[in-house]
């Protein structure tokens, strides 16, 4: 179980939660079949090989929240109820008005909703008690939040904010771009897109291309400011920041080269995986938080990371 992208969330200092309350919460919480008029469920599924609701390697957890989602378009409800319409129509003689074509929609979606195909998804996370981090294996923002919003309802609270540095990373971005570097055990990698800041929508993408250029240190001179850059920690993990502070496209690189990374069995290479992960992780995320600033607390405003004045001049 690789985690492929990162939105992060943080919990407050001193935050604890002994896994068997954890898990108790959860198995309270199971995810239950769409029934005939439910357009969506969501609970907690299995994890690991053990079929256990949470997955825990000393402090640190993995749980998983599964969705089942009935497909039935909008576009269909009305296509049925469009031709529901016309046959109404001839029977009595005149055409349908609004408040008869909402109730027949009504209808149509009640009806169509109970055969509809269901399809179930996964979201897995992370929880780093020790570490204060909440980590969501998603690339999207929206499908984060319904994991947050399902674990803080089976725990009744859970004091969770989006991760936040004191440096905004579009700033940071552009003074390592300009700088032709980044500091510490990162290294720039070869993805890079860039955005006009007065937002007129000019994009320019780079992708497995030497970032260490001019025409990069150019267009950020002009105006344009990063939005996500490809980066590498320490050798053994690549990835994409963006400027929201999500981290996508992870791969981790030299991690699985020792002998010791491979298991005699899926059991013992689900623990190693698991190990590995969240070991590596805890480490990028610290010295990312550093390389930004450290982390935010409260509403301050960022202040924007500056390159070297002799590199500005590059």
């Amino acid at each position: 179980m690789l985690f492929k992208n990162l939105i992060l969330y943080r919990l407050p200092k001193g935050f604890s939660l002994a896994a068997s309350d954890l898990e108790g919460a959860l198995d309270k919480r199971p995810l239950q079949a769409c029934g005939s008029f439910d357009m969506q469920t969501r609970g907690f599924v299995a994890c690991g090989y053990e079929q256990r609701t949470l997955y825990t390697q000393g402090q640190q957890h993995l749980l998983c929240l599964g969705v089942e989602q009935k497909l039935l378009p909008a576009s269909i409800i009305n296509q049925v109820a469009k031709e529901r319409a016309l046959e109404l129509e001839q029977q009595q003689g005149h055409p349908v008005g609004r408040r008869q074509m909402r109730e027949l929609k009504a209808r149509v979606g009640d009806e169509l909703r109970a055969r509809a195909l269901t399809r179930r998804r996964t979201i897995f996370a992370w929880l780093d008690l020790p570490g204060g981090w909440l980590v969501v294996n998603t690339a999207s923002n929206s499908r984060a939040e319904e994991l947050v919003e399902t674990l803080r309802d089976a725990l009744g609270t859970l004091p969770v904010t989006p991760f936040d540095t004191q440096h905004a990373p579009a700033g940071s971005m552009a003074a390592w771009l300009t700088h032709g570097d980044a500091p510490g055990r990162f290294m720039l990698g070869e993805d890079l897109e860039l955005a006009a800041i007065d937002g007129n929508g000019a994009t320019i993408r780079y992708a497995r291309h030497p970032l260490e250029t001019a025409e990069v240190r150019n267009h950020l001179a002009s105006g344009k400011s990063p939005t996500r850059l490809g980066l590498t920690w320490n050798g053994r993990i690549a990835f994409m920041l963006h400027q929201n502070l999500h981290v996508k496209r992870v791969q981790f690189l030299d991690v699985y080269k020792d002998d010791n990374a491979k298991g005699e069995n899926p059991h013992e290479q689900f623990d190693i995986d698991f190990a590995l992960m969240t070991g590596e992780l805890k480490q990028l995320l610290e010295e990312l938080t550093a390389i930004l600033g450290g982390e935010q607390v409260g509403e301050a405003k960022k202040p924007e990371a500056k390159a070297p004045a002799e590199k500005q001049a590059a």
